[in-house]
């Protein structure tokens, strides 16, 4: 007897390999290859109705549309920011919410995704640590923020005018959920897929050291970012209390160790506090912290919020800790907020119904 979607609970079909949908399209009676089309039509054309998969046949797509839908997720809203950057609230299909970000630029795109609701590291500079955790995001959930975002912009399945940028610096710490992180990054990665080259990826954790390692064996491998905003081990136990379990001199060796393509550089971020971390001290401990590793440090100017007991660095002060870098051949950027007023900053993302500037 030919199996049914129903009895393999087969519900929701966005970020299943094509390996997965070929098994699935052999047990409900169809030849492998059907699989394979419904796959590109997922991904390369990014189509999440069945009706428009044309060359499917109209008793499979019934059949899949009866049984199956490819993402529960939804747009809840769209915040647009005077910059350009656009917000997406979004509606996960158990009614949790999450939220992605696109930031246009001339000769690139940029979407910053999330792959947990909420987060459980807790720094105490950012504003989705106030939710805590609710839960990991699924494969598919990740991937579905990367596809609404693109369709909402150009248009369903349109042709991108240029390359498109990811970064995992949305809610959520992606070494917490490693698993569904990674298959997403593969599927993205696929030439069949989505085709999002991993040099066009990072992802960023705030320092769990066993899924460094693990990472630095990945055979689909995107760039590294370290969340580290503090030079020493109180300092960061203070302001990231992941620090507690995995310590900065751990976070530090794993960094030395972790393997760098020729031209790579491994990526910190350093959120500038004022009267906190931004002292001639704090980076010349950076530079010390540093040493031995091919890097580079955006600084990220504070983007304050009522609930969060910090203030933003002046940009005097982030130029005299930008210099001191730059001196010690330590490449250091600082990186322009976006989207502050729509609530959409790094370190703003709260799922919040309206924009907070």
């Amino acid at each position: 007897m030919t199996a049914t979607l129903e009895s393999q609970a087969m519900t929701t079909l966005l970020g299943k390999t094509e390996e997965e949908l070929i098994e699935l399209a052999k047990q409900v009676g169809e030849a492998a290859f059907r699989g394979k089309q419904l796959y590109q039509w997922m991904y390369k054309r990014r189509a999440l109705d069945f009706t428009q998969m044309t060359d499917l046949s109209k008793s499979l797509r019934e059949k899949l549309s009866e049984a199956a839908t490819i993402t529960e997720t939804k747009i809840e809203r769209v915040f647009y920011s005077t910059d350009g950057t656009r917000r997406y609230l979004l509606r996960l299909g158990d009614g949790r919410e999450a939220e992605a970000v696109f930031m246009p630029e001339e000769r690139r795109d940029t979407i910053c995704i999330s792959c947990q609701v909420g987060c459980a590291v807790g720094c105490k500079f950012c504003m989705t640590a106030q939710l805590g955790v609710k839960r990991n995001m699924t494969a598919g959930e990740i991937i579905s923020q990367v596809v609404i975002v693109l369709n909402e912009v150009y248009g369903e399945g349109a042709e991108t005018p240029h390359g498109t940028n990811l970064v995992f610096m949305g809610m959520g710490e992606s070494f917490l959920n490693y698993q569904e992180v990674m298959k997403s990054i593969r599927v993205m990665a696929d030439e069949n897929g989505l085709g999002i080259s991993p040099k066009r990826v990072t992802v960023s954790t705030s320092g769990i050291v066993p899924r460094i390692y693990d990472f630095a064996n990945e055979p689909v491998r995107p760039h590294l970012a370290i969340s580290l905003s503090a030079t020493a081990e109180e300092q960061r136990n203070e302001l990231m209390p992941i620090n507690r379990k995995y310590t900065l001199a751990n976070l530090m060796k794993a960094c030395r160790e972790y393997p760098l393509d020729e031209r790579e550089r491994l990526t910190f971020e350093y959120v500038m506090l004022d009267g906190v971390n931004d002292s001639a001290d704090d980076a010349r401990r950076l530079v010390r912290l540093l040493n031995g590793i091919r890097a580079k440090v955006n600084l990220i100017p504070h983007n304050p919020a009522p609930e969060l007991p910090y203030r933003a660095s002046t940009l005097d002060r982030i130029l005299a800790f930008q210099k001191i870098l730059v001196d010690k051949e330590v490449p250091a950027f600082i990186r322009r907020p976006r989207g502050q007023d729509i609530s959409a900053a790094c370190g703003q993302l709260a799922a919040r119904h309206q924009a907070q500037s």
